[in-house]
């Protein structure tokens, strides 16, 4: 089992990494940390050192984040990428993120960072890692345009079915966290979505059982036996597909 996409840097797990780490070592074949910001970033690329062969960088720029960034300081993180792509599997999480935004021009801003971040990817021929929320077919209208990102995983998805099928016709991921635990929206998703085009993930510390607990990458097992239950198929066939997919999207 791998977690495709979660936030081990974060401050939530100041007190206790070592053992959050520790589990997941006792349960996964790998983590994939995604980065928000050039300093979460530079966090995800020391913690990947630490646990090289076990802990993978993805480094990003939050959507929500990055409305209110300067022009300086998404250069500097985009610098900050291309110096380190032999570092990383993965660029994300970029995207954007409608939910929160409602206002245009922020809106329009969200647009033209994530279409910045999808062209390094496509040049630099380099995984993309997409948060898109209230916004998923938007997010696929951009990125079908190019044909030099190797992978496009659409995270935490959450779009419509008619969306899914223009992402697996095109070959790309959805990704489905412990969401799909208690969510039918995502149940329903899973049901429909073929494993060959399915990853999972925590995005931990968020999108825990319950609104009181820390997620964390161990809790990706949770998803994994749930998905197995509503395709009503066996756990470890979940678990080698998903795992092969994780595997071969990143090259790891």
């Amino acid at each position: 089992m791998i977690d495709t996409h979660c936030h081990v840097d974060f401050e939530d797990f100041d007190n206790d990494r070592v053992d959050v780490i520790q589990r997941a070592k006792d349960t996964l074949d790998a983590v994939i940390n995604s980065g928000t910001s050039l300093e979460g970033n530079q966090r995800v690329l020391e913690l990947s050192k630490e646990n090289e062969g076990f802990i993978y960088s993805s480094f990003g720029f939050h959507p929500v984040t990055s409305q209110d960034s300067t022009v300086e300081e998404l250069k500097a993180a985009q610098e900050h990428l291309i110096a380190n792509l032999d570092n990383i599997v993965a660029i994300g999480e970029v995207g954007m993120d409608f939910f929160y935004v409602k206002d245009k021009a922020l809106r329009a801003k969200q647009k033209e960072t994530f279409t910045s971040f999808v062209e390094i990817a496509n040049e630099y021929k380099v995984p993309l890692l997409i948060h898109a929320r209230d916004c998923e077919r938007k997010a696929f209208n951009i990125v079908k345009e190019y044909d030099d990102i190797p992978e496009i995983i659409f995270h935490c998805f959450s779009g419509s079915m008619k969306t899914a099928r223009r992402i697996m016709d095109k070959g790309y991921y959805m990704s489905f966290s412990t969401m799909v635990c208690y969510s039918q929206r995502h149940q329903e998703l899973v049901k429909d979505i073929p494993l060959e085009s399915i990853l999972t993930e925590t995005d931990s510390p968020y999108l825990a059982m319950t609104r009181e607990e820390r997620n964390e990458p161990a809790n990706v097992a949770k998803a994994v036996h749930k998905i197995a239950e509503i395709k009503d198929i066996d756990v470890s066939e979940v678990d080698e597909i998903t795992t092969n997919n994780a595997k071969s999207v990143f090259k790891i």
